[in-house]
């Protein structure tokens, strides 16, 4: 019935897994990147959260004019080609180059270490955090948790880096975070002062660390001594998801401006049923939402989060 209903001429269907429950748009790095890059690159799109793999078995994949797309990668370059949208016309030869060196680390090298932290030595706490409704919710979570911690351990050992010992997948981790944290400085994006294509796929990774792995070693280095991260991750997140509302928000984060403001706010809806244009729920319905500022009443071009007020807060103190 849901594939009946699906029609994916002139829209952008993005298939991905469920919300989890704690806020965050996705447990999976590549799920977030691709939904903020579409929202980077202010495509409409619809979700849908069936749980179903594309023929090549990855997730997320897109469906455009009955074309089905798997691979972040190769759907970036796929709606280039299709819709001239590109994040990084801006940038030179040598620009592209670091962007995507960049890109390989984190998605070959740091992404490993991440979940290895999220679905190994955390599992307990992303247990809490899976989306799964129904009379034995819980023992299916339980066993999908389990089943996933044995394919990311072997994935992690076949990749190679899993034969170490957590100390030295830890010490390779820091590594790529000080790498990144190096790079951004005191920069808005990773390569200046406007967005890229990179950004998603940073953000797409360290907002796990972020908001997914409450206590682990990712989080206190991201929120301490790498705390220009954690303004970037702020920051992407204000600007392209205005509905995602934090209960932990820190106002160190904040400018002064939206500091104040965001004292004041109104309830917002489910944002597992938010696009820029409609979204699909589980049974197949549609809900329609195109807001065009964020919860502070701001429009998304206002919301961001600048270095000037961290080094003034730093001052203070």
């Amino acid at each position: 019935r849901k594939e009946e209903e699906l029609d994916s001429k002139d829209a952008i269907i993005l298939h991905q897994f469920s919300r989890p429950t704690n806020g965050v748009p996705s447990l999976s790095p590549f799920c977030l990147k691709m939904e903020t890059y579409l929202r980077m690159a202010d495509l409409p799109y619809q979700n849908y959260f069936d749980g179903k793999l594309s023929p090549q078995g990855k997730m997320p994949w897109i469906e455009y004019n009955h074309k089905k797309v798997s691979g972040t990668e190769f759907i970036i370059d796929f709606l280039e080609e299709k819709l001239g949208v590109n994040l990084n016309k801006h940038l030179g030869p040598h620009e592209r180059a670091v962007s995507r060196a960049v890109t390989k680390m984190v998605e070959e090298h740091l992404y490993w270490t991440l979940a290895y932290c999220q679905w190994v030595e955390n599992l307990h706490e992303t247990q809490k955090m899976v989306s799964l409704f129904g009379p034995f919710s819980d023992l299916l979570k339980w066993i999908f948790c389990h089943l996933t911690k044995g394919i990311v351990k072997r994935e992690m050992y076949g990749h190679g880096i899993g034969r170490f010992s957590e100390e030295e997948m830890y010490t390779l981790m820091e590594k790529d975070m000080r790498t990144l944290a190096g790079l951004l400085g005191d920069k808005k994006y990773i390569m200046g002062p406007t967005v890229s294509t990179v950004d998603a796929t940073v953000f797409g990774h360290l907002a796990q660390a972020m908001w997914t792995l409450p206590g682990t070693r990712p989080e206190r280095l991201i929120k301490g001594e790498l705390i220009n991260l954690a303004m970037y991750c702020e920051r992407i997140r204000r600007k392209f998801w205005p509905e995602w509302h934090h209960d932990d928000d820190n106002t160190l984060y904040e400018s002064e401006e939206s500091s104040e403001a965001s004292k004041t706010y109104s309830p917002l809806q489910d944002f597992s049923f938010y696009s820029r244009t409609e979204t699909f729920d589980e049974e197949g319905n549609s809900i329609s939402q195109t807001p065009d500022t964020d919860y502070t009443g701001h429009s998304l071009f206002d919301s961001d989060v600048d270095m000037d007020d961290y080094r003034d807060h730093e001052q203070c103190k």
